[in-house]
């Protein structure tokens, strides 16, 4: 397959128990020239090991209930970012995830309230200008979405999406969906064609209303977005995909979750990323996307599709070739990993105990 020169980011989850250190997924994104990375917490080991890196952090800050507390809010901010400062590239805050339509109204009132006081703290530290605060929603909080101009939010959540949006239009942040076609497909695979789906070639639909062309859902959905927020009264906020995906496995029920799939998918999705192409209604802002996820996570809890949206597995090897530069480490793992098979916690304990033996007969030998 062909390799492209790409600027997209990736979701890094570590919801696993045999994930590689944070090191040597360093030298991981750094082969596959990744330029973004999104955390769903601020762990320090991540930030310090990318220091001095070109790669720019989205960090996930979940404790809304505290994050309203002014006081609160701006010890955070300096014990989870100033330090961190410039030397690792932290842009964006992304303060709770999926949190309207949880059906937690808690957390609903919460949200706003401590995405004010983080962003305050940015400002009264100094940082408000290399640092926006955000948060990411669930395709869920759309109550149409088709045709992509009739676009709405679900009238239940309007309250709290209205004053979000004028605050992110403020301090011109942007408005981030997770968006999976995947979870189309598998709900009506008798009425959604799955070459519109990923990307393949298929005739695609037209709005009435604006007469645009869509040959692929992800376009549609981000311009279904931009409709609601337009209906809401906002056409000043960008529309950033935070997670999007496909899994290579699932449950015998979870229709169309396949290795196949997968890559058709991601592939395809590069292809467009690749050619700085924007969406039917918005041509001229390339689509700006962050893939879900990095690794394969075994303790993530759900369908068995959960556990299989990563590029790699934990090993370091592709779960299928995406064609990416560099994509496949040398000698197919992560440097310093001997591997025979899938039997690698094997070799590698055997070589940690031969290393120790070593390090004990040497010591010996000095006393």
């Amino acid at each position: 397959m062909q390799s492209y020169g790409l600027d997209f980011g990736i979701n890094y989850g570590q919801i696993a128990n045999n994930l590689p250190s944070h090191s040597r997924v360093a030298v991981l994104i750094k082969s596959l020239n990744v330029s973004r990375i999104k955390l769903y917490d601020a762990d320090p080991n991540v930030l310090t090991t990318f220091s001095n890196s070109n790669v720019e952090f989205t960090i996930g800050l979940n404790d809304l209930q505290s994050m309203k507390d002014p006081i609160k809010a701006q010890s955070w901010v300096q014990q989870n970012v100033q330090p961190y400062l410039p030397q690792t590239k932290i842009t964006s805050i992304n303060v709770g995830n999926e949190v309207l339509g949880n059906n937690d109204i808690n957390s609903y009132n919460n949200l706003l309230p401590a995405m004010k006081s983080v962003y305050n703290a940015l400002v009264n530290l100094g940082l408000s200008q290399q640092v926006t605060v955000t948060t990411s929603h669930s395709f869920i909080i759309m109550s149409n979405s088709f045709p992509p101009s009739s676009g709405a939010f679900r009238e239940d959540l309007i309250q709290y999406i209205q004053p979000l949006l004028s605050f992110q239009a403020q301090i011109k942040s942007p408005f981030l969906i997770n968006a999976y076609p995947f979870f189309a497909y598998k709900g009506d695979p008798q009425h959604v064609s799955l070459n519109y789906v990923l990307f393949q070639p298929n005739a695609g639909s037209i709005d009435p209303a604006t007469n645009l062309h869509y040959d692929n859902m992800l376009y549609a959905q981000i311009d279904a977005v931009y409709a609601a927020i337009k209906a809401v009264g906002h056409s000043d906020i960008e529309v950033k995909i935070s997670e999007t995906g496909w899994p290579s496995k699932g449950d015998p029920d979870e229709v169309g979750a396949s290795l196949q799939n997968a890559e058709i998918y991601h592939s395809n999705l590069l292809k467009r990323i690749a050619m700085k192409q924007g969406t039917p209604a918005k041509p001229s802002i390339p689509i700006d996307i962050y893939v879900f996820a990095l690794f394969n996570e075994d303790l993530k809890t759900g369908p068995a599709s959960e556990r299989n949206y990563g590029l790699y597995y934990p090993d370091g090897t592709p779960v299928y070739n995406l064609g990416l530069k560099n994509q496949v480490p040398q000698g197919g793992y992560f440097p310093g990993m001997i591997i025979e098979g899938k039997s690698n916690a094997l070799s590698i304990n055997f070589v940690l105990y031969i290393l120790t033996f070593l390090v004990f007969v040497w010591e010996l030998s000095i006393l």
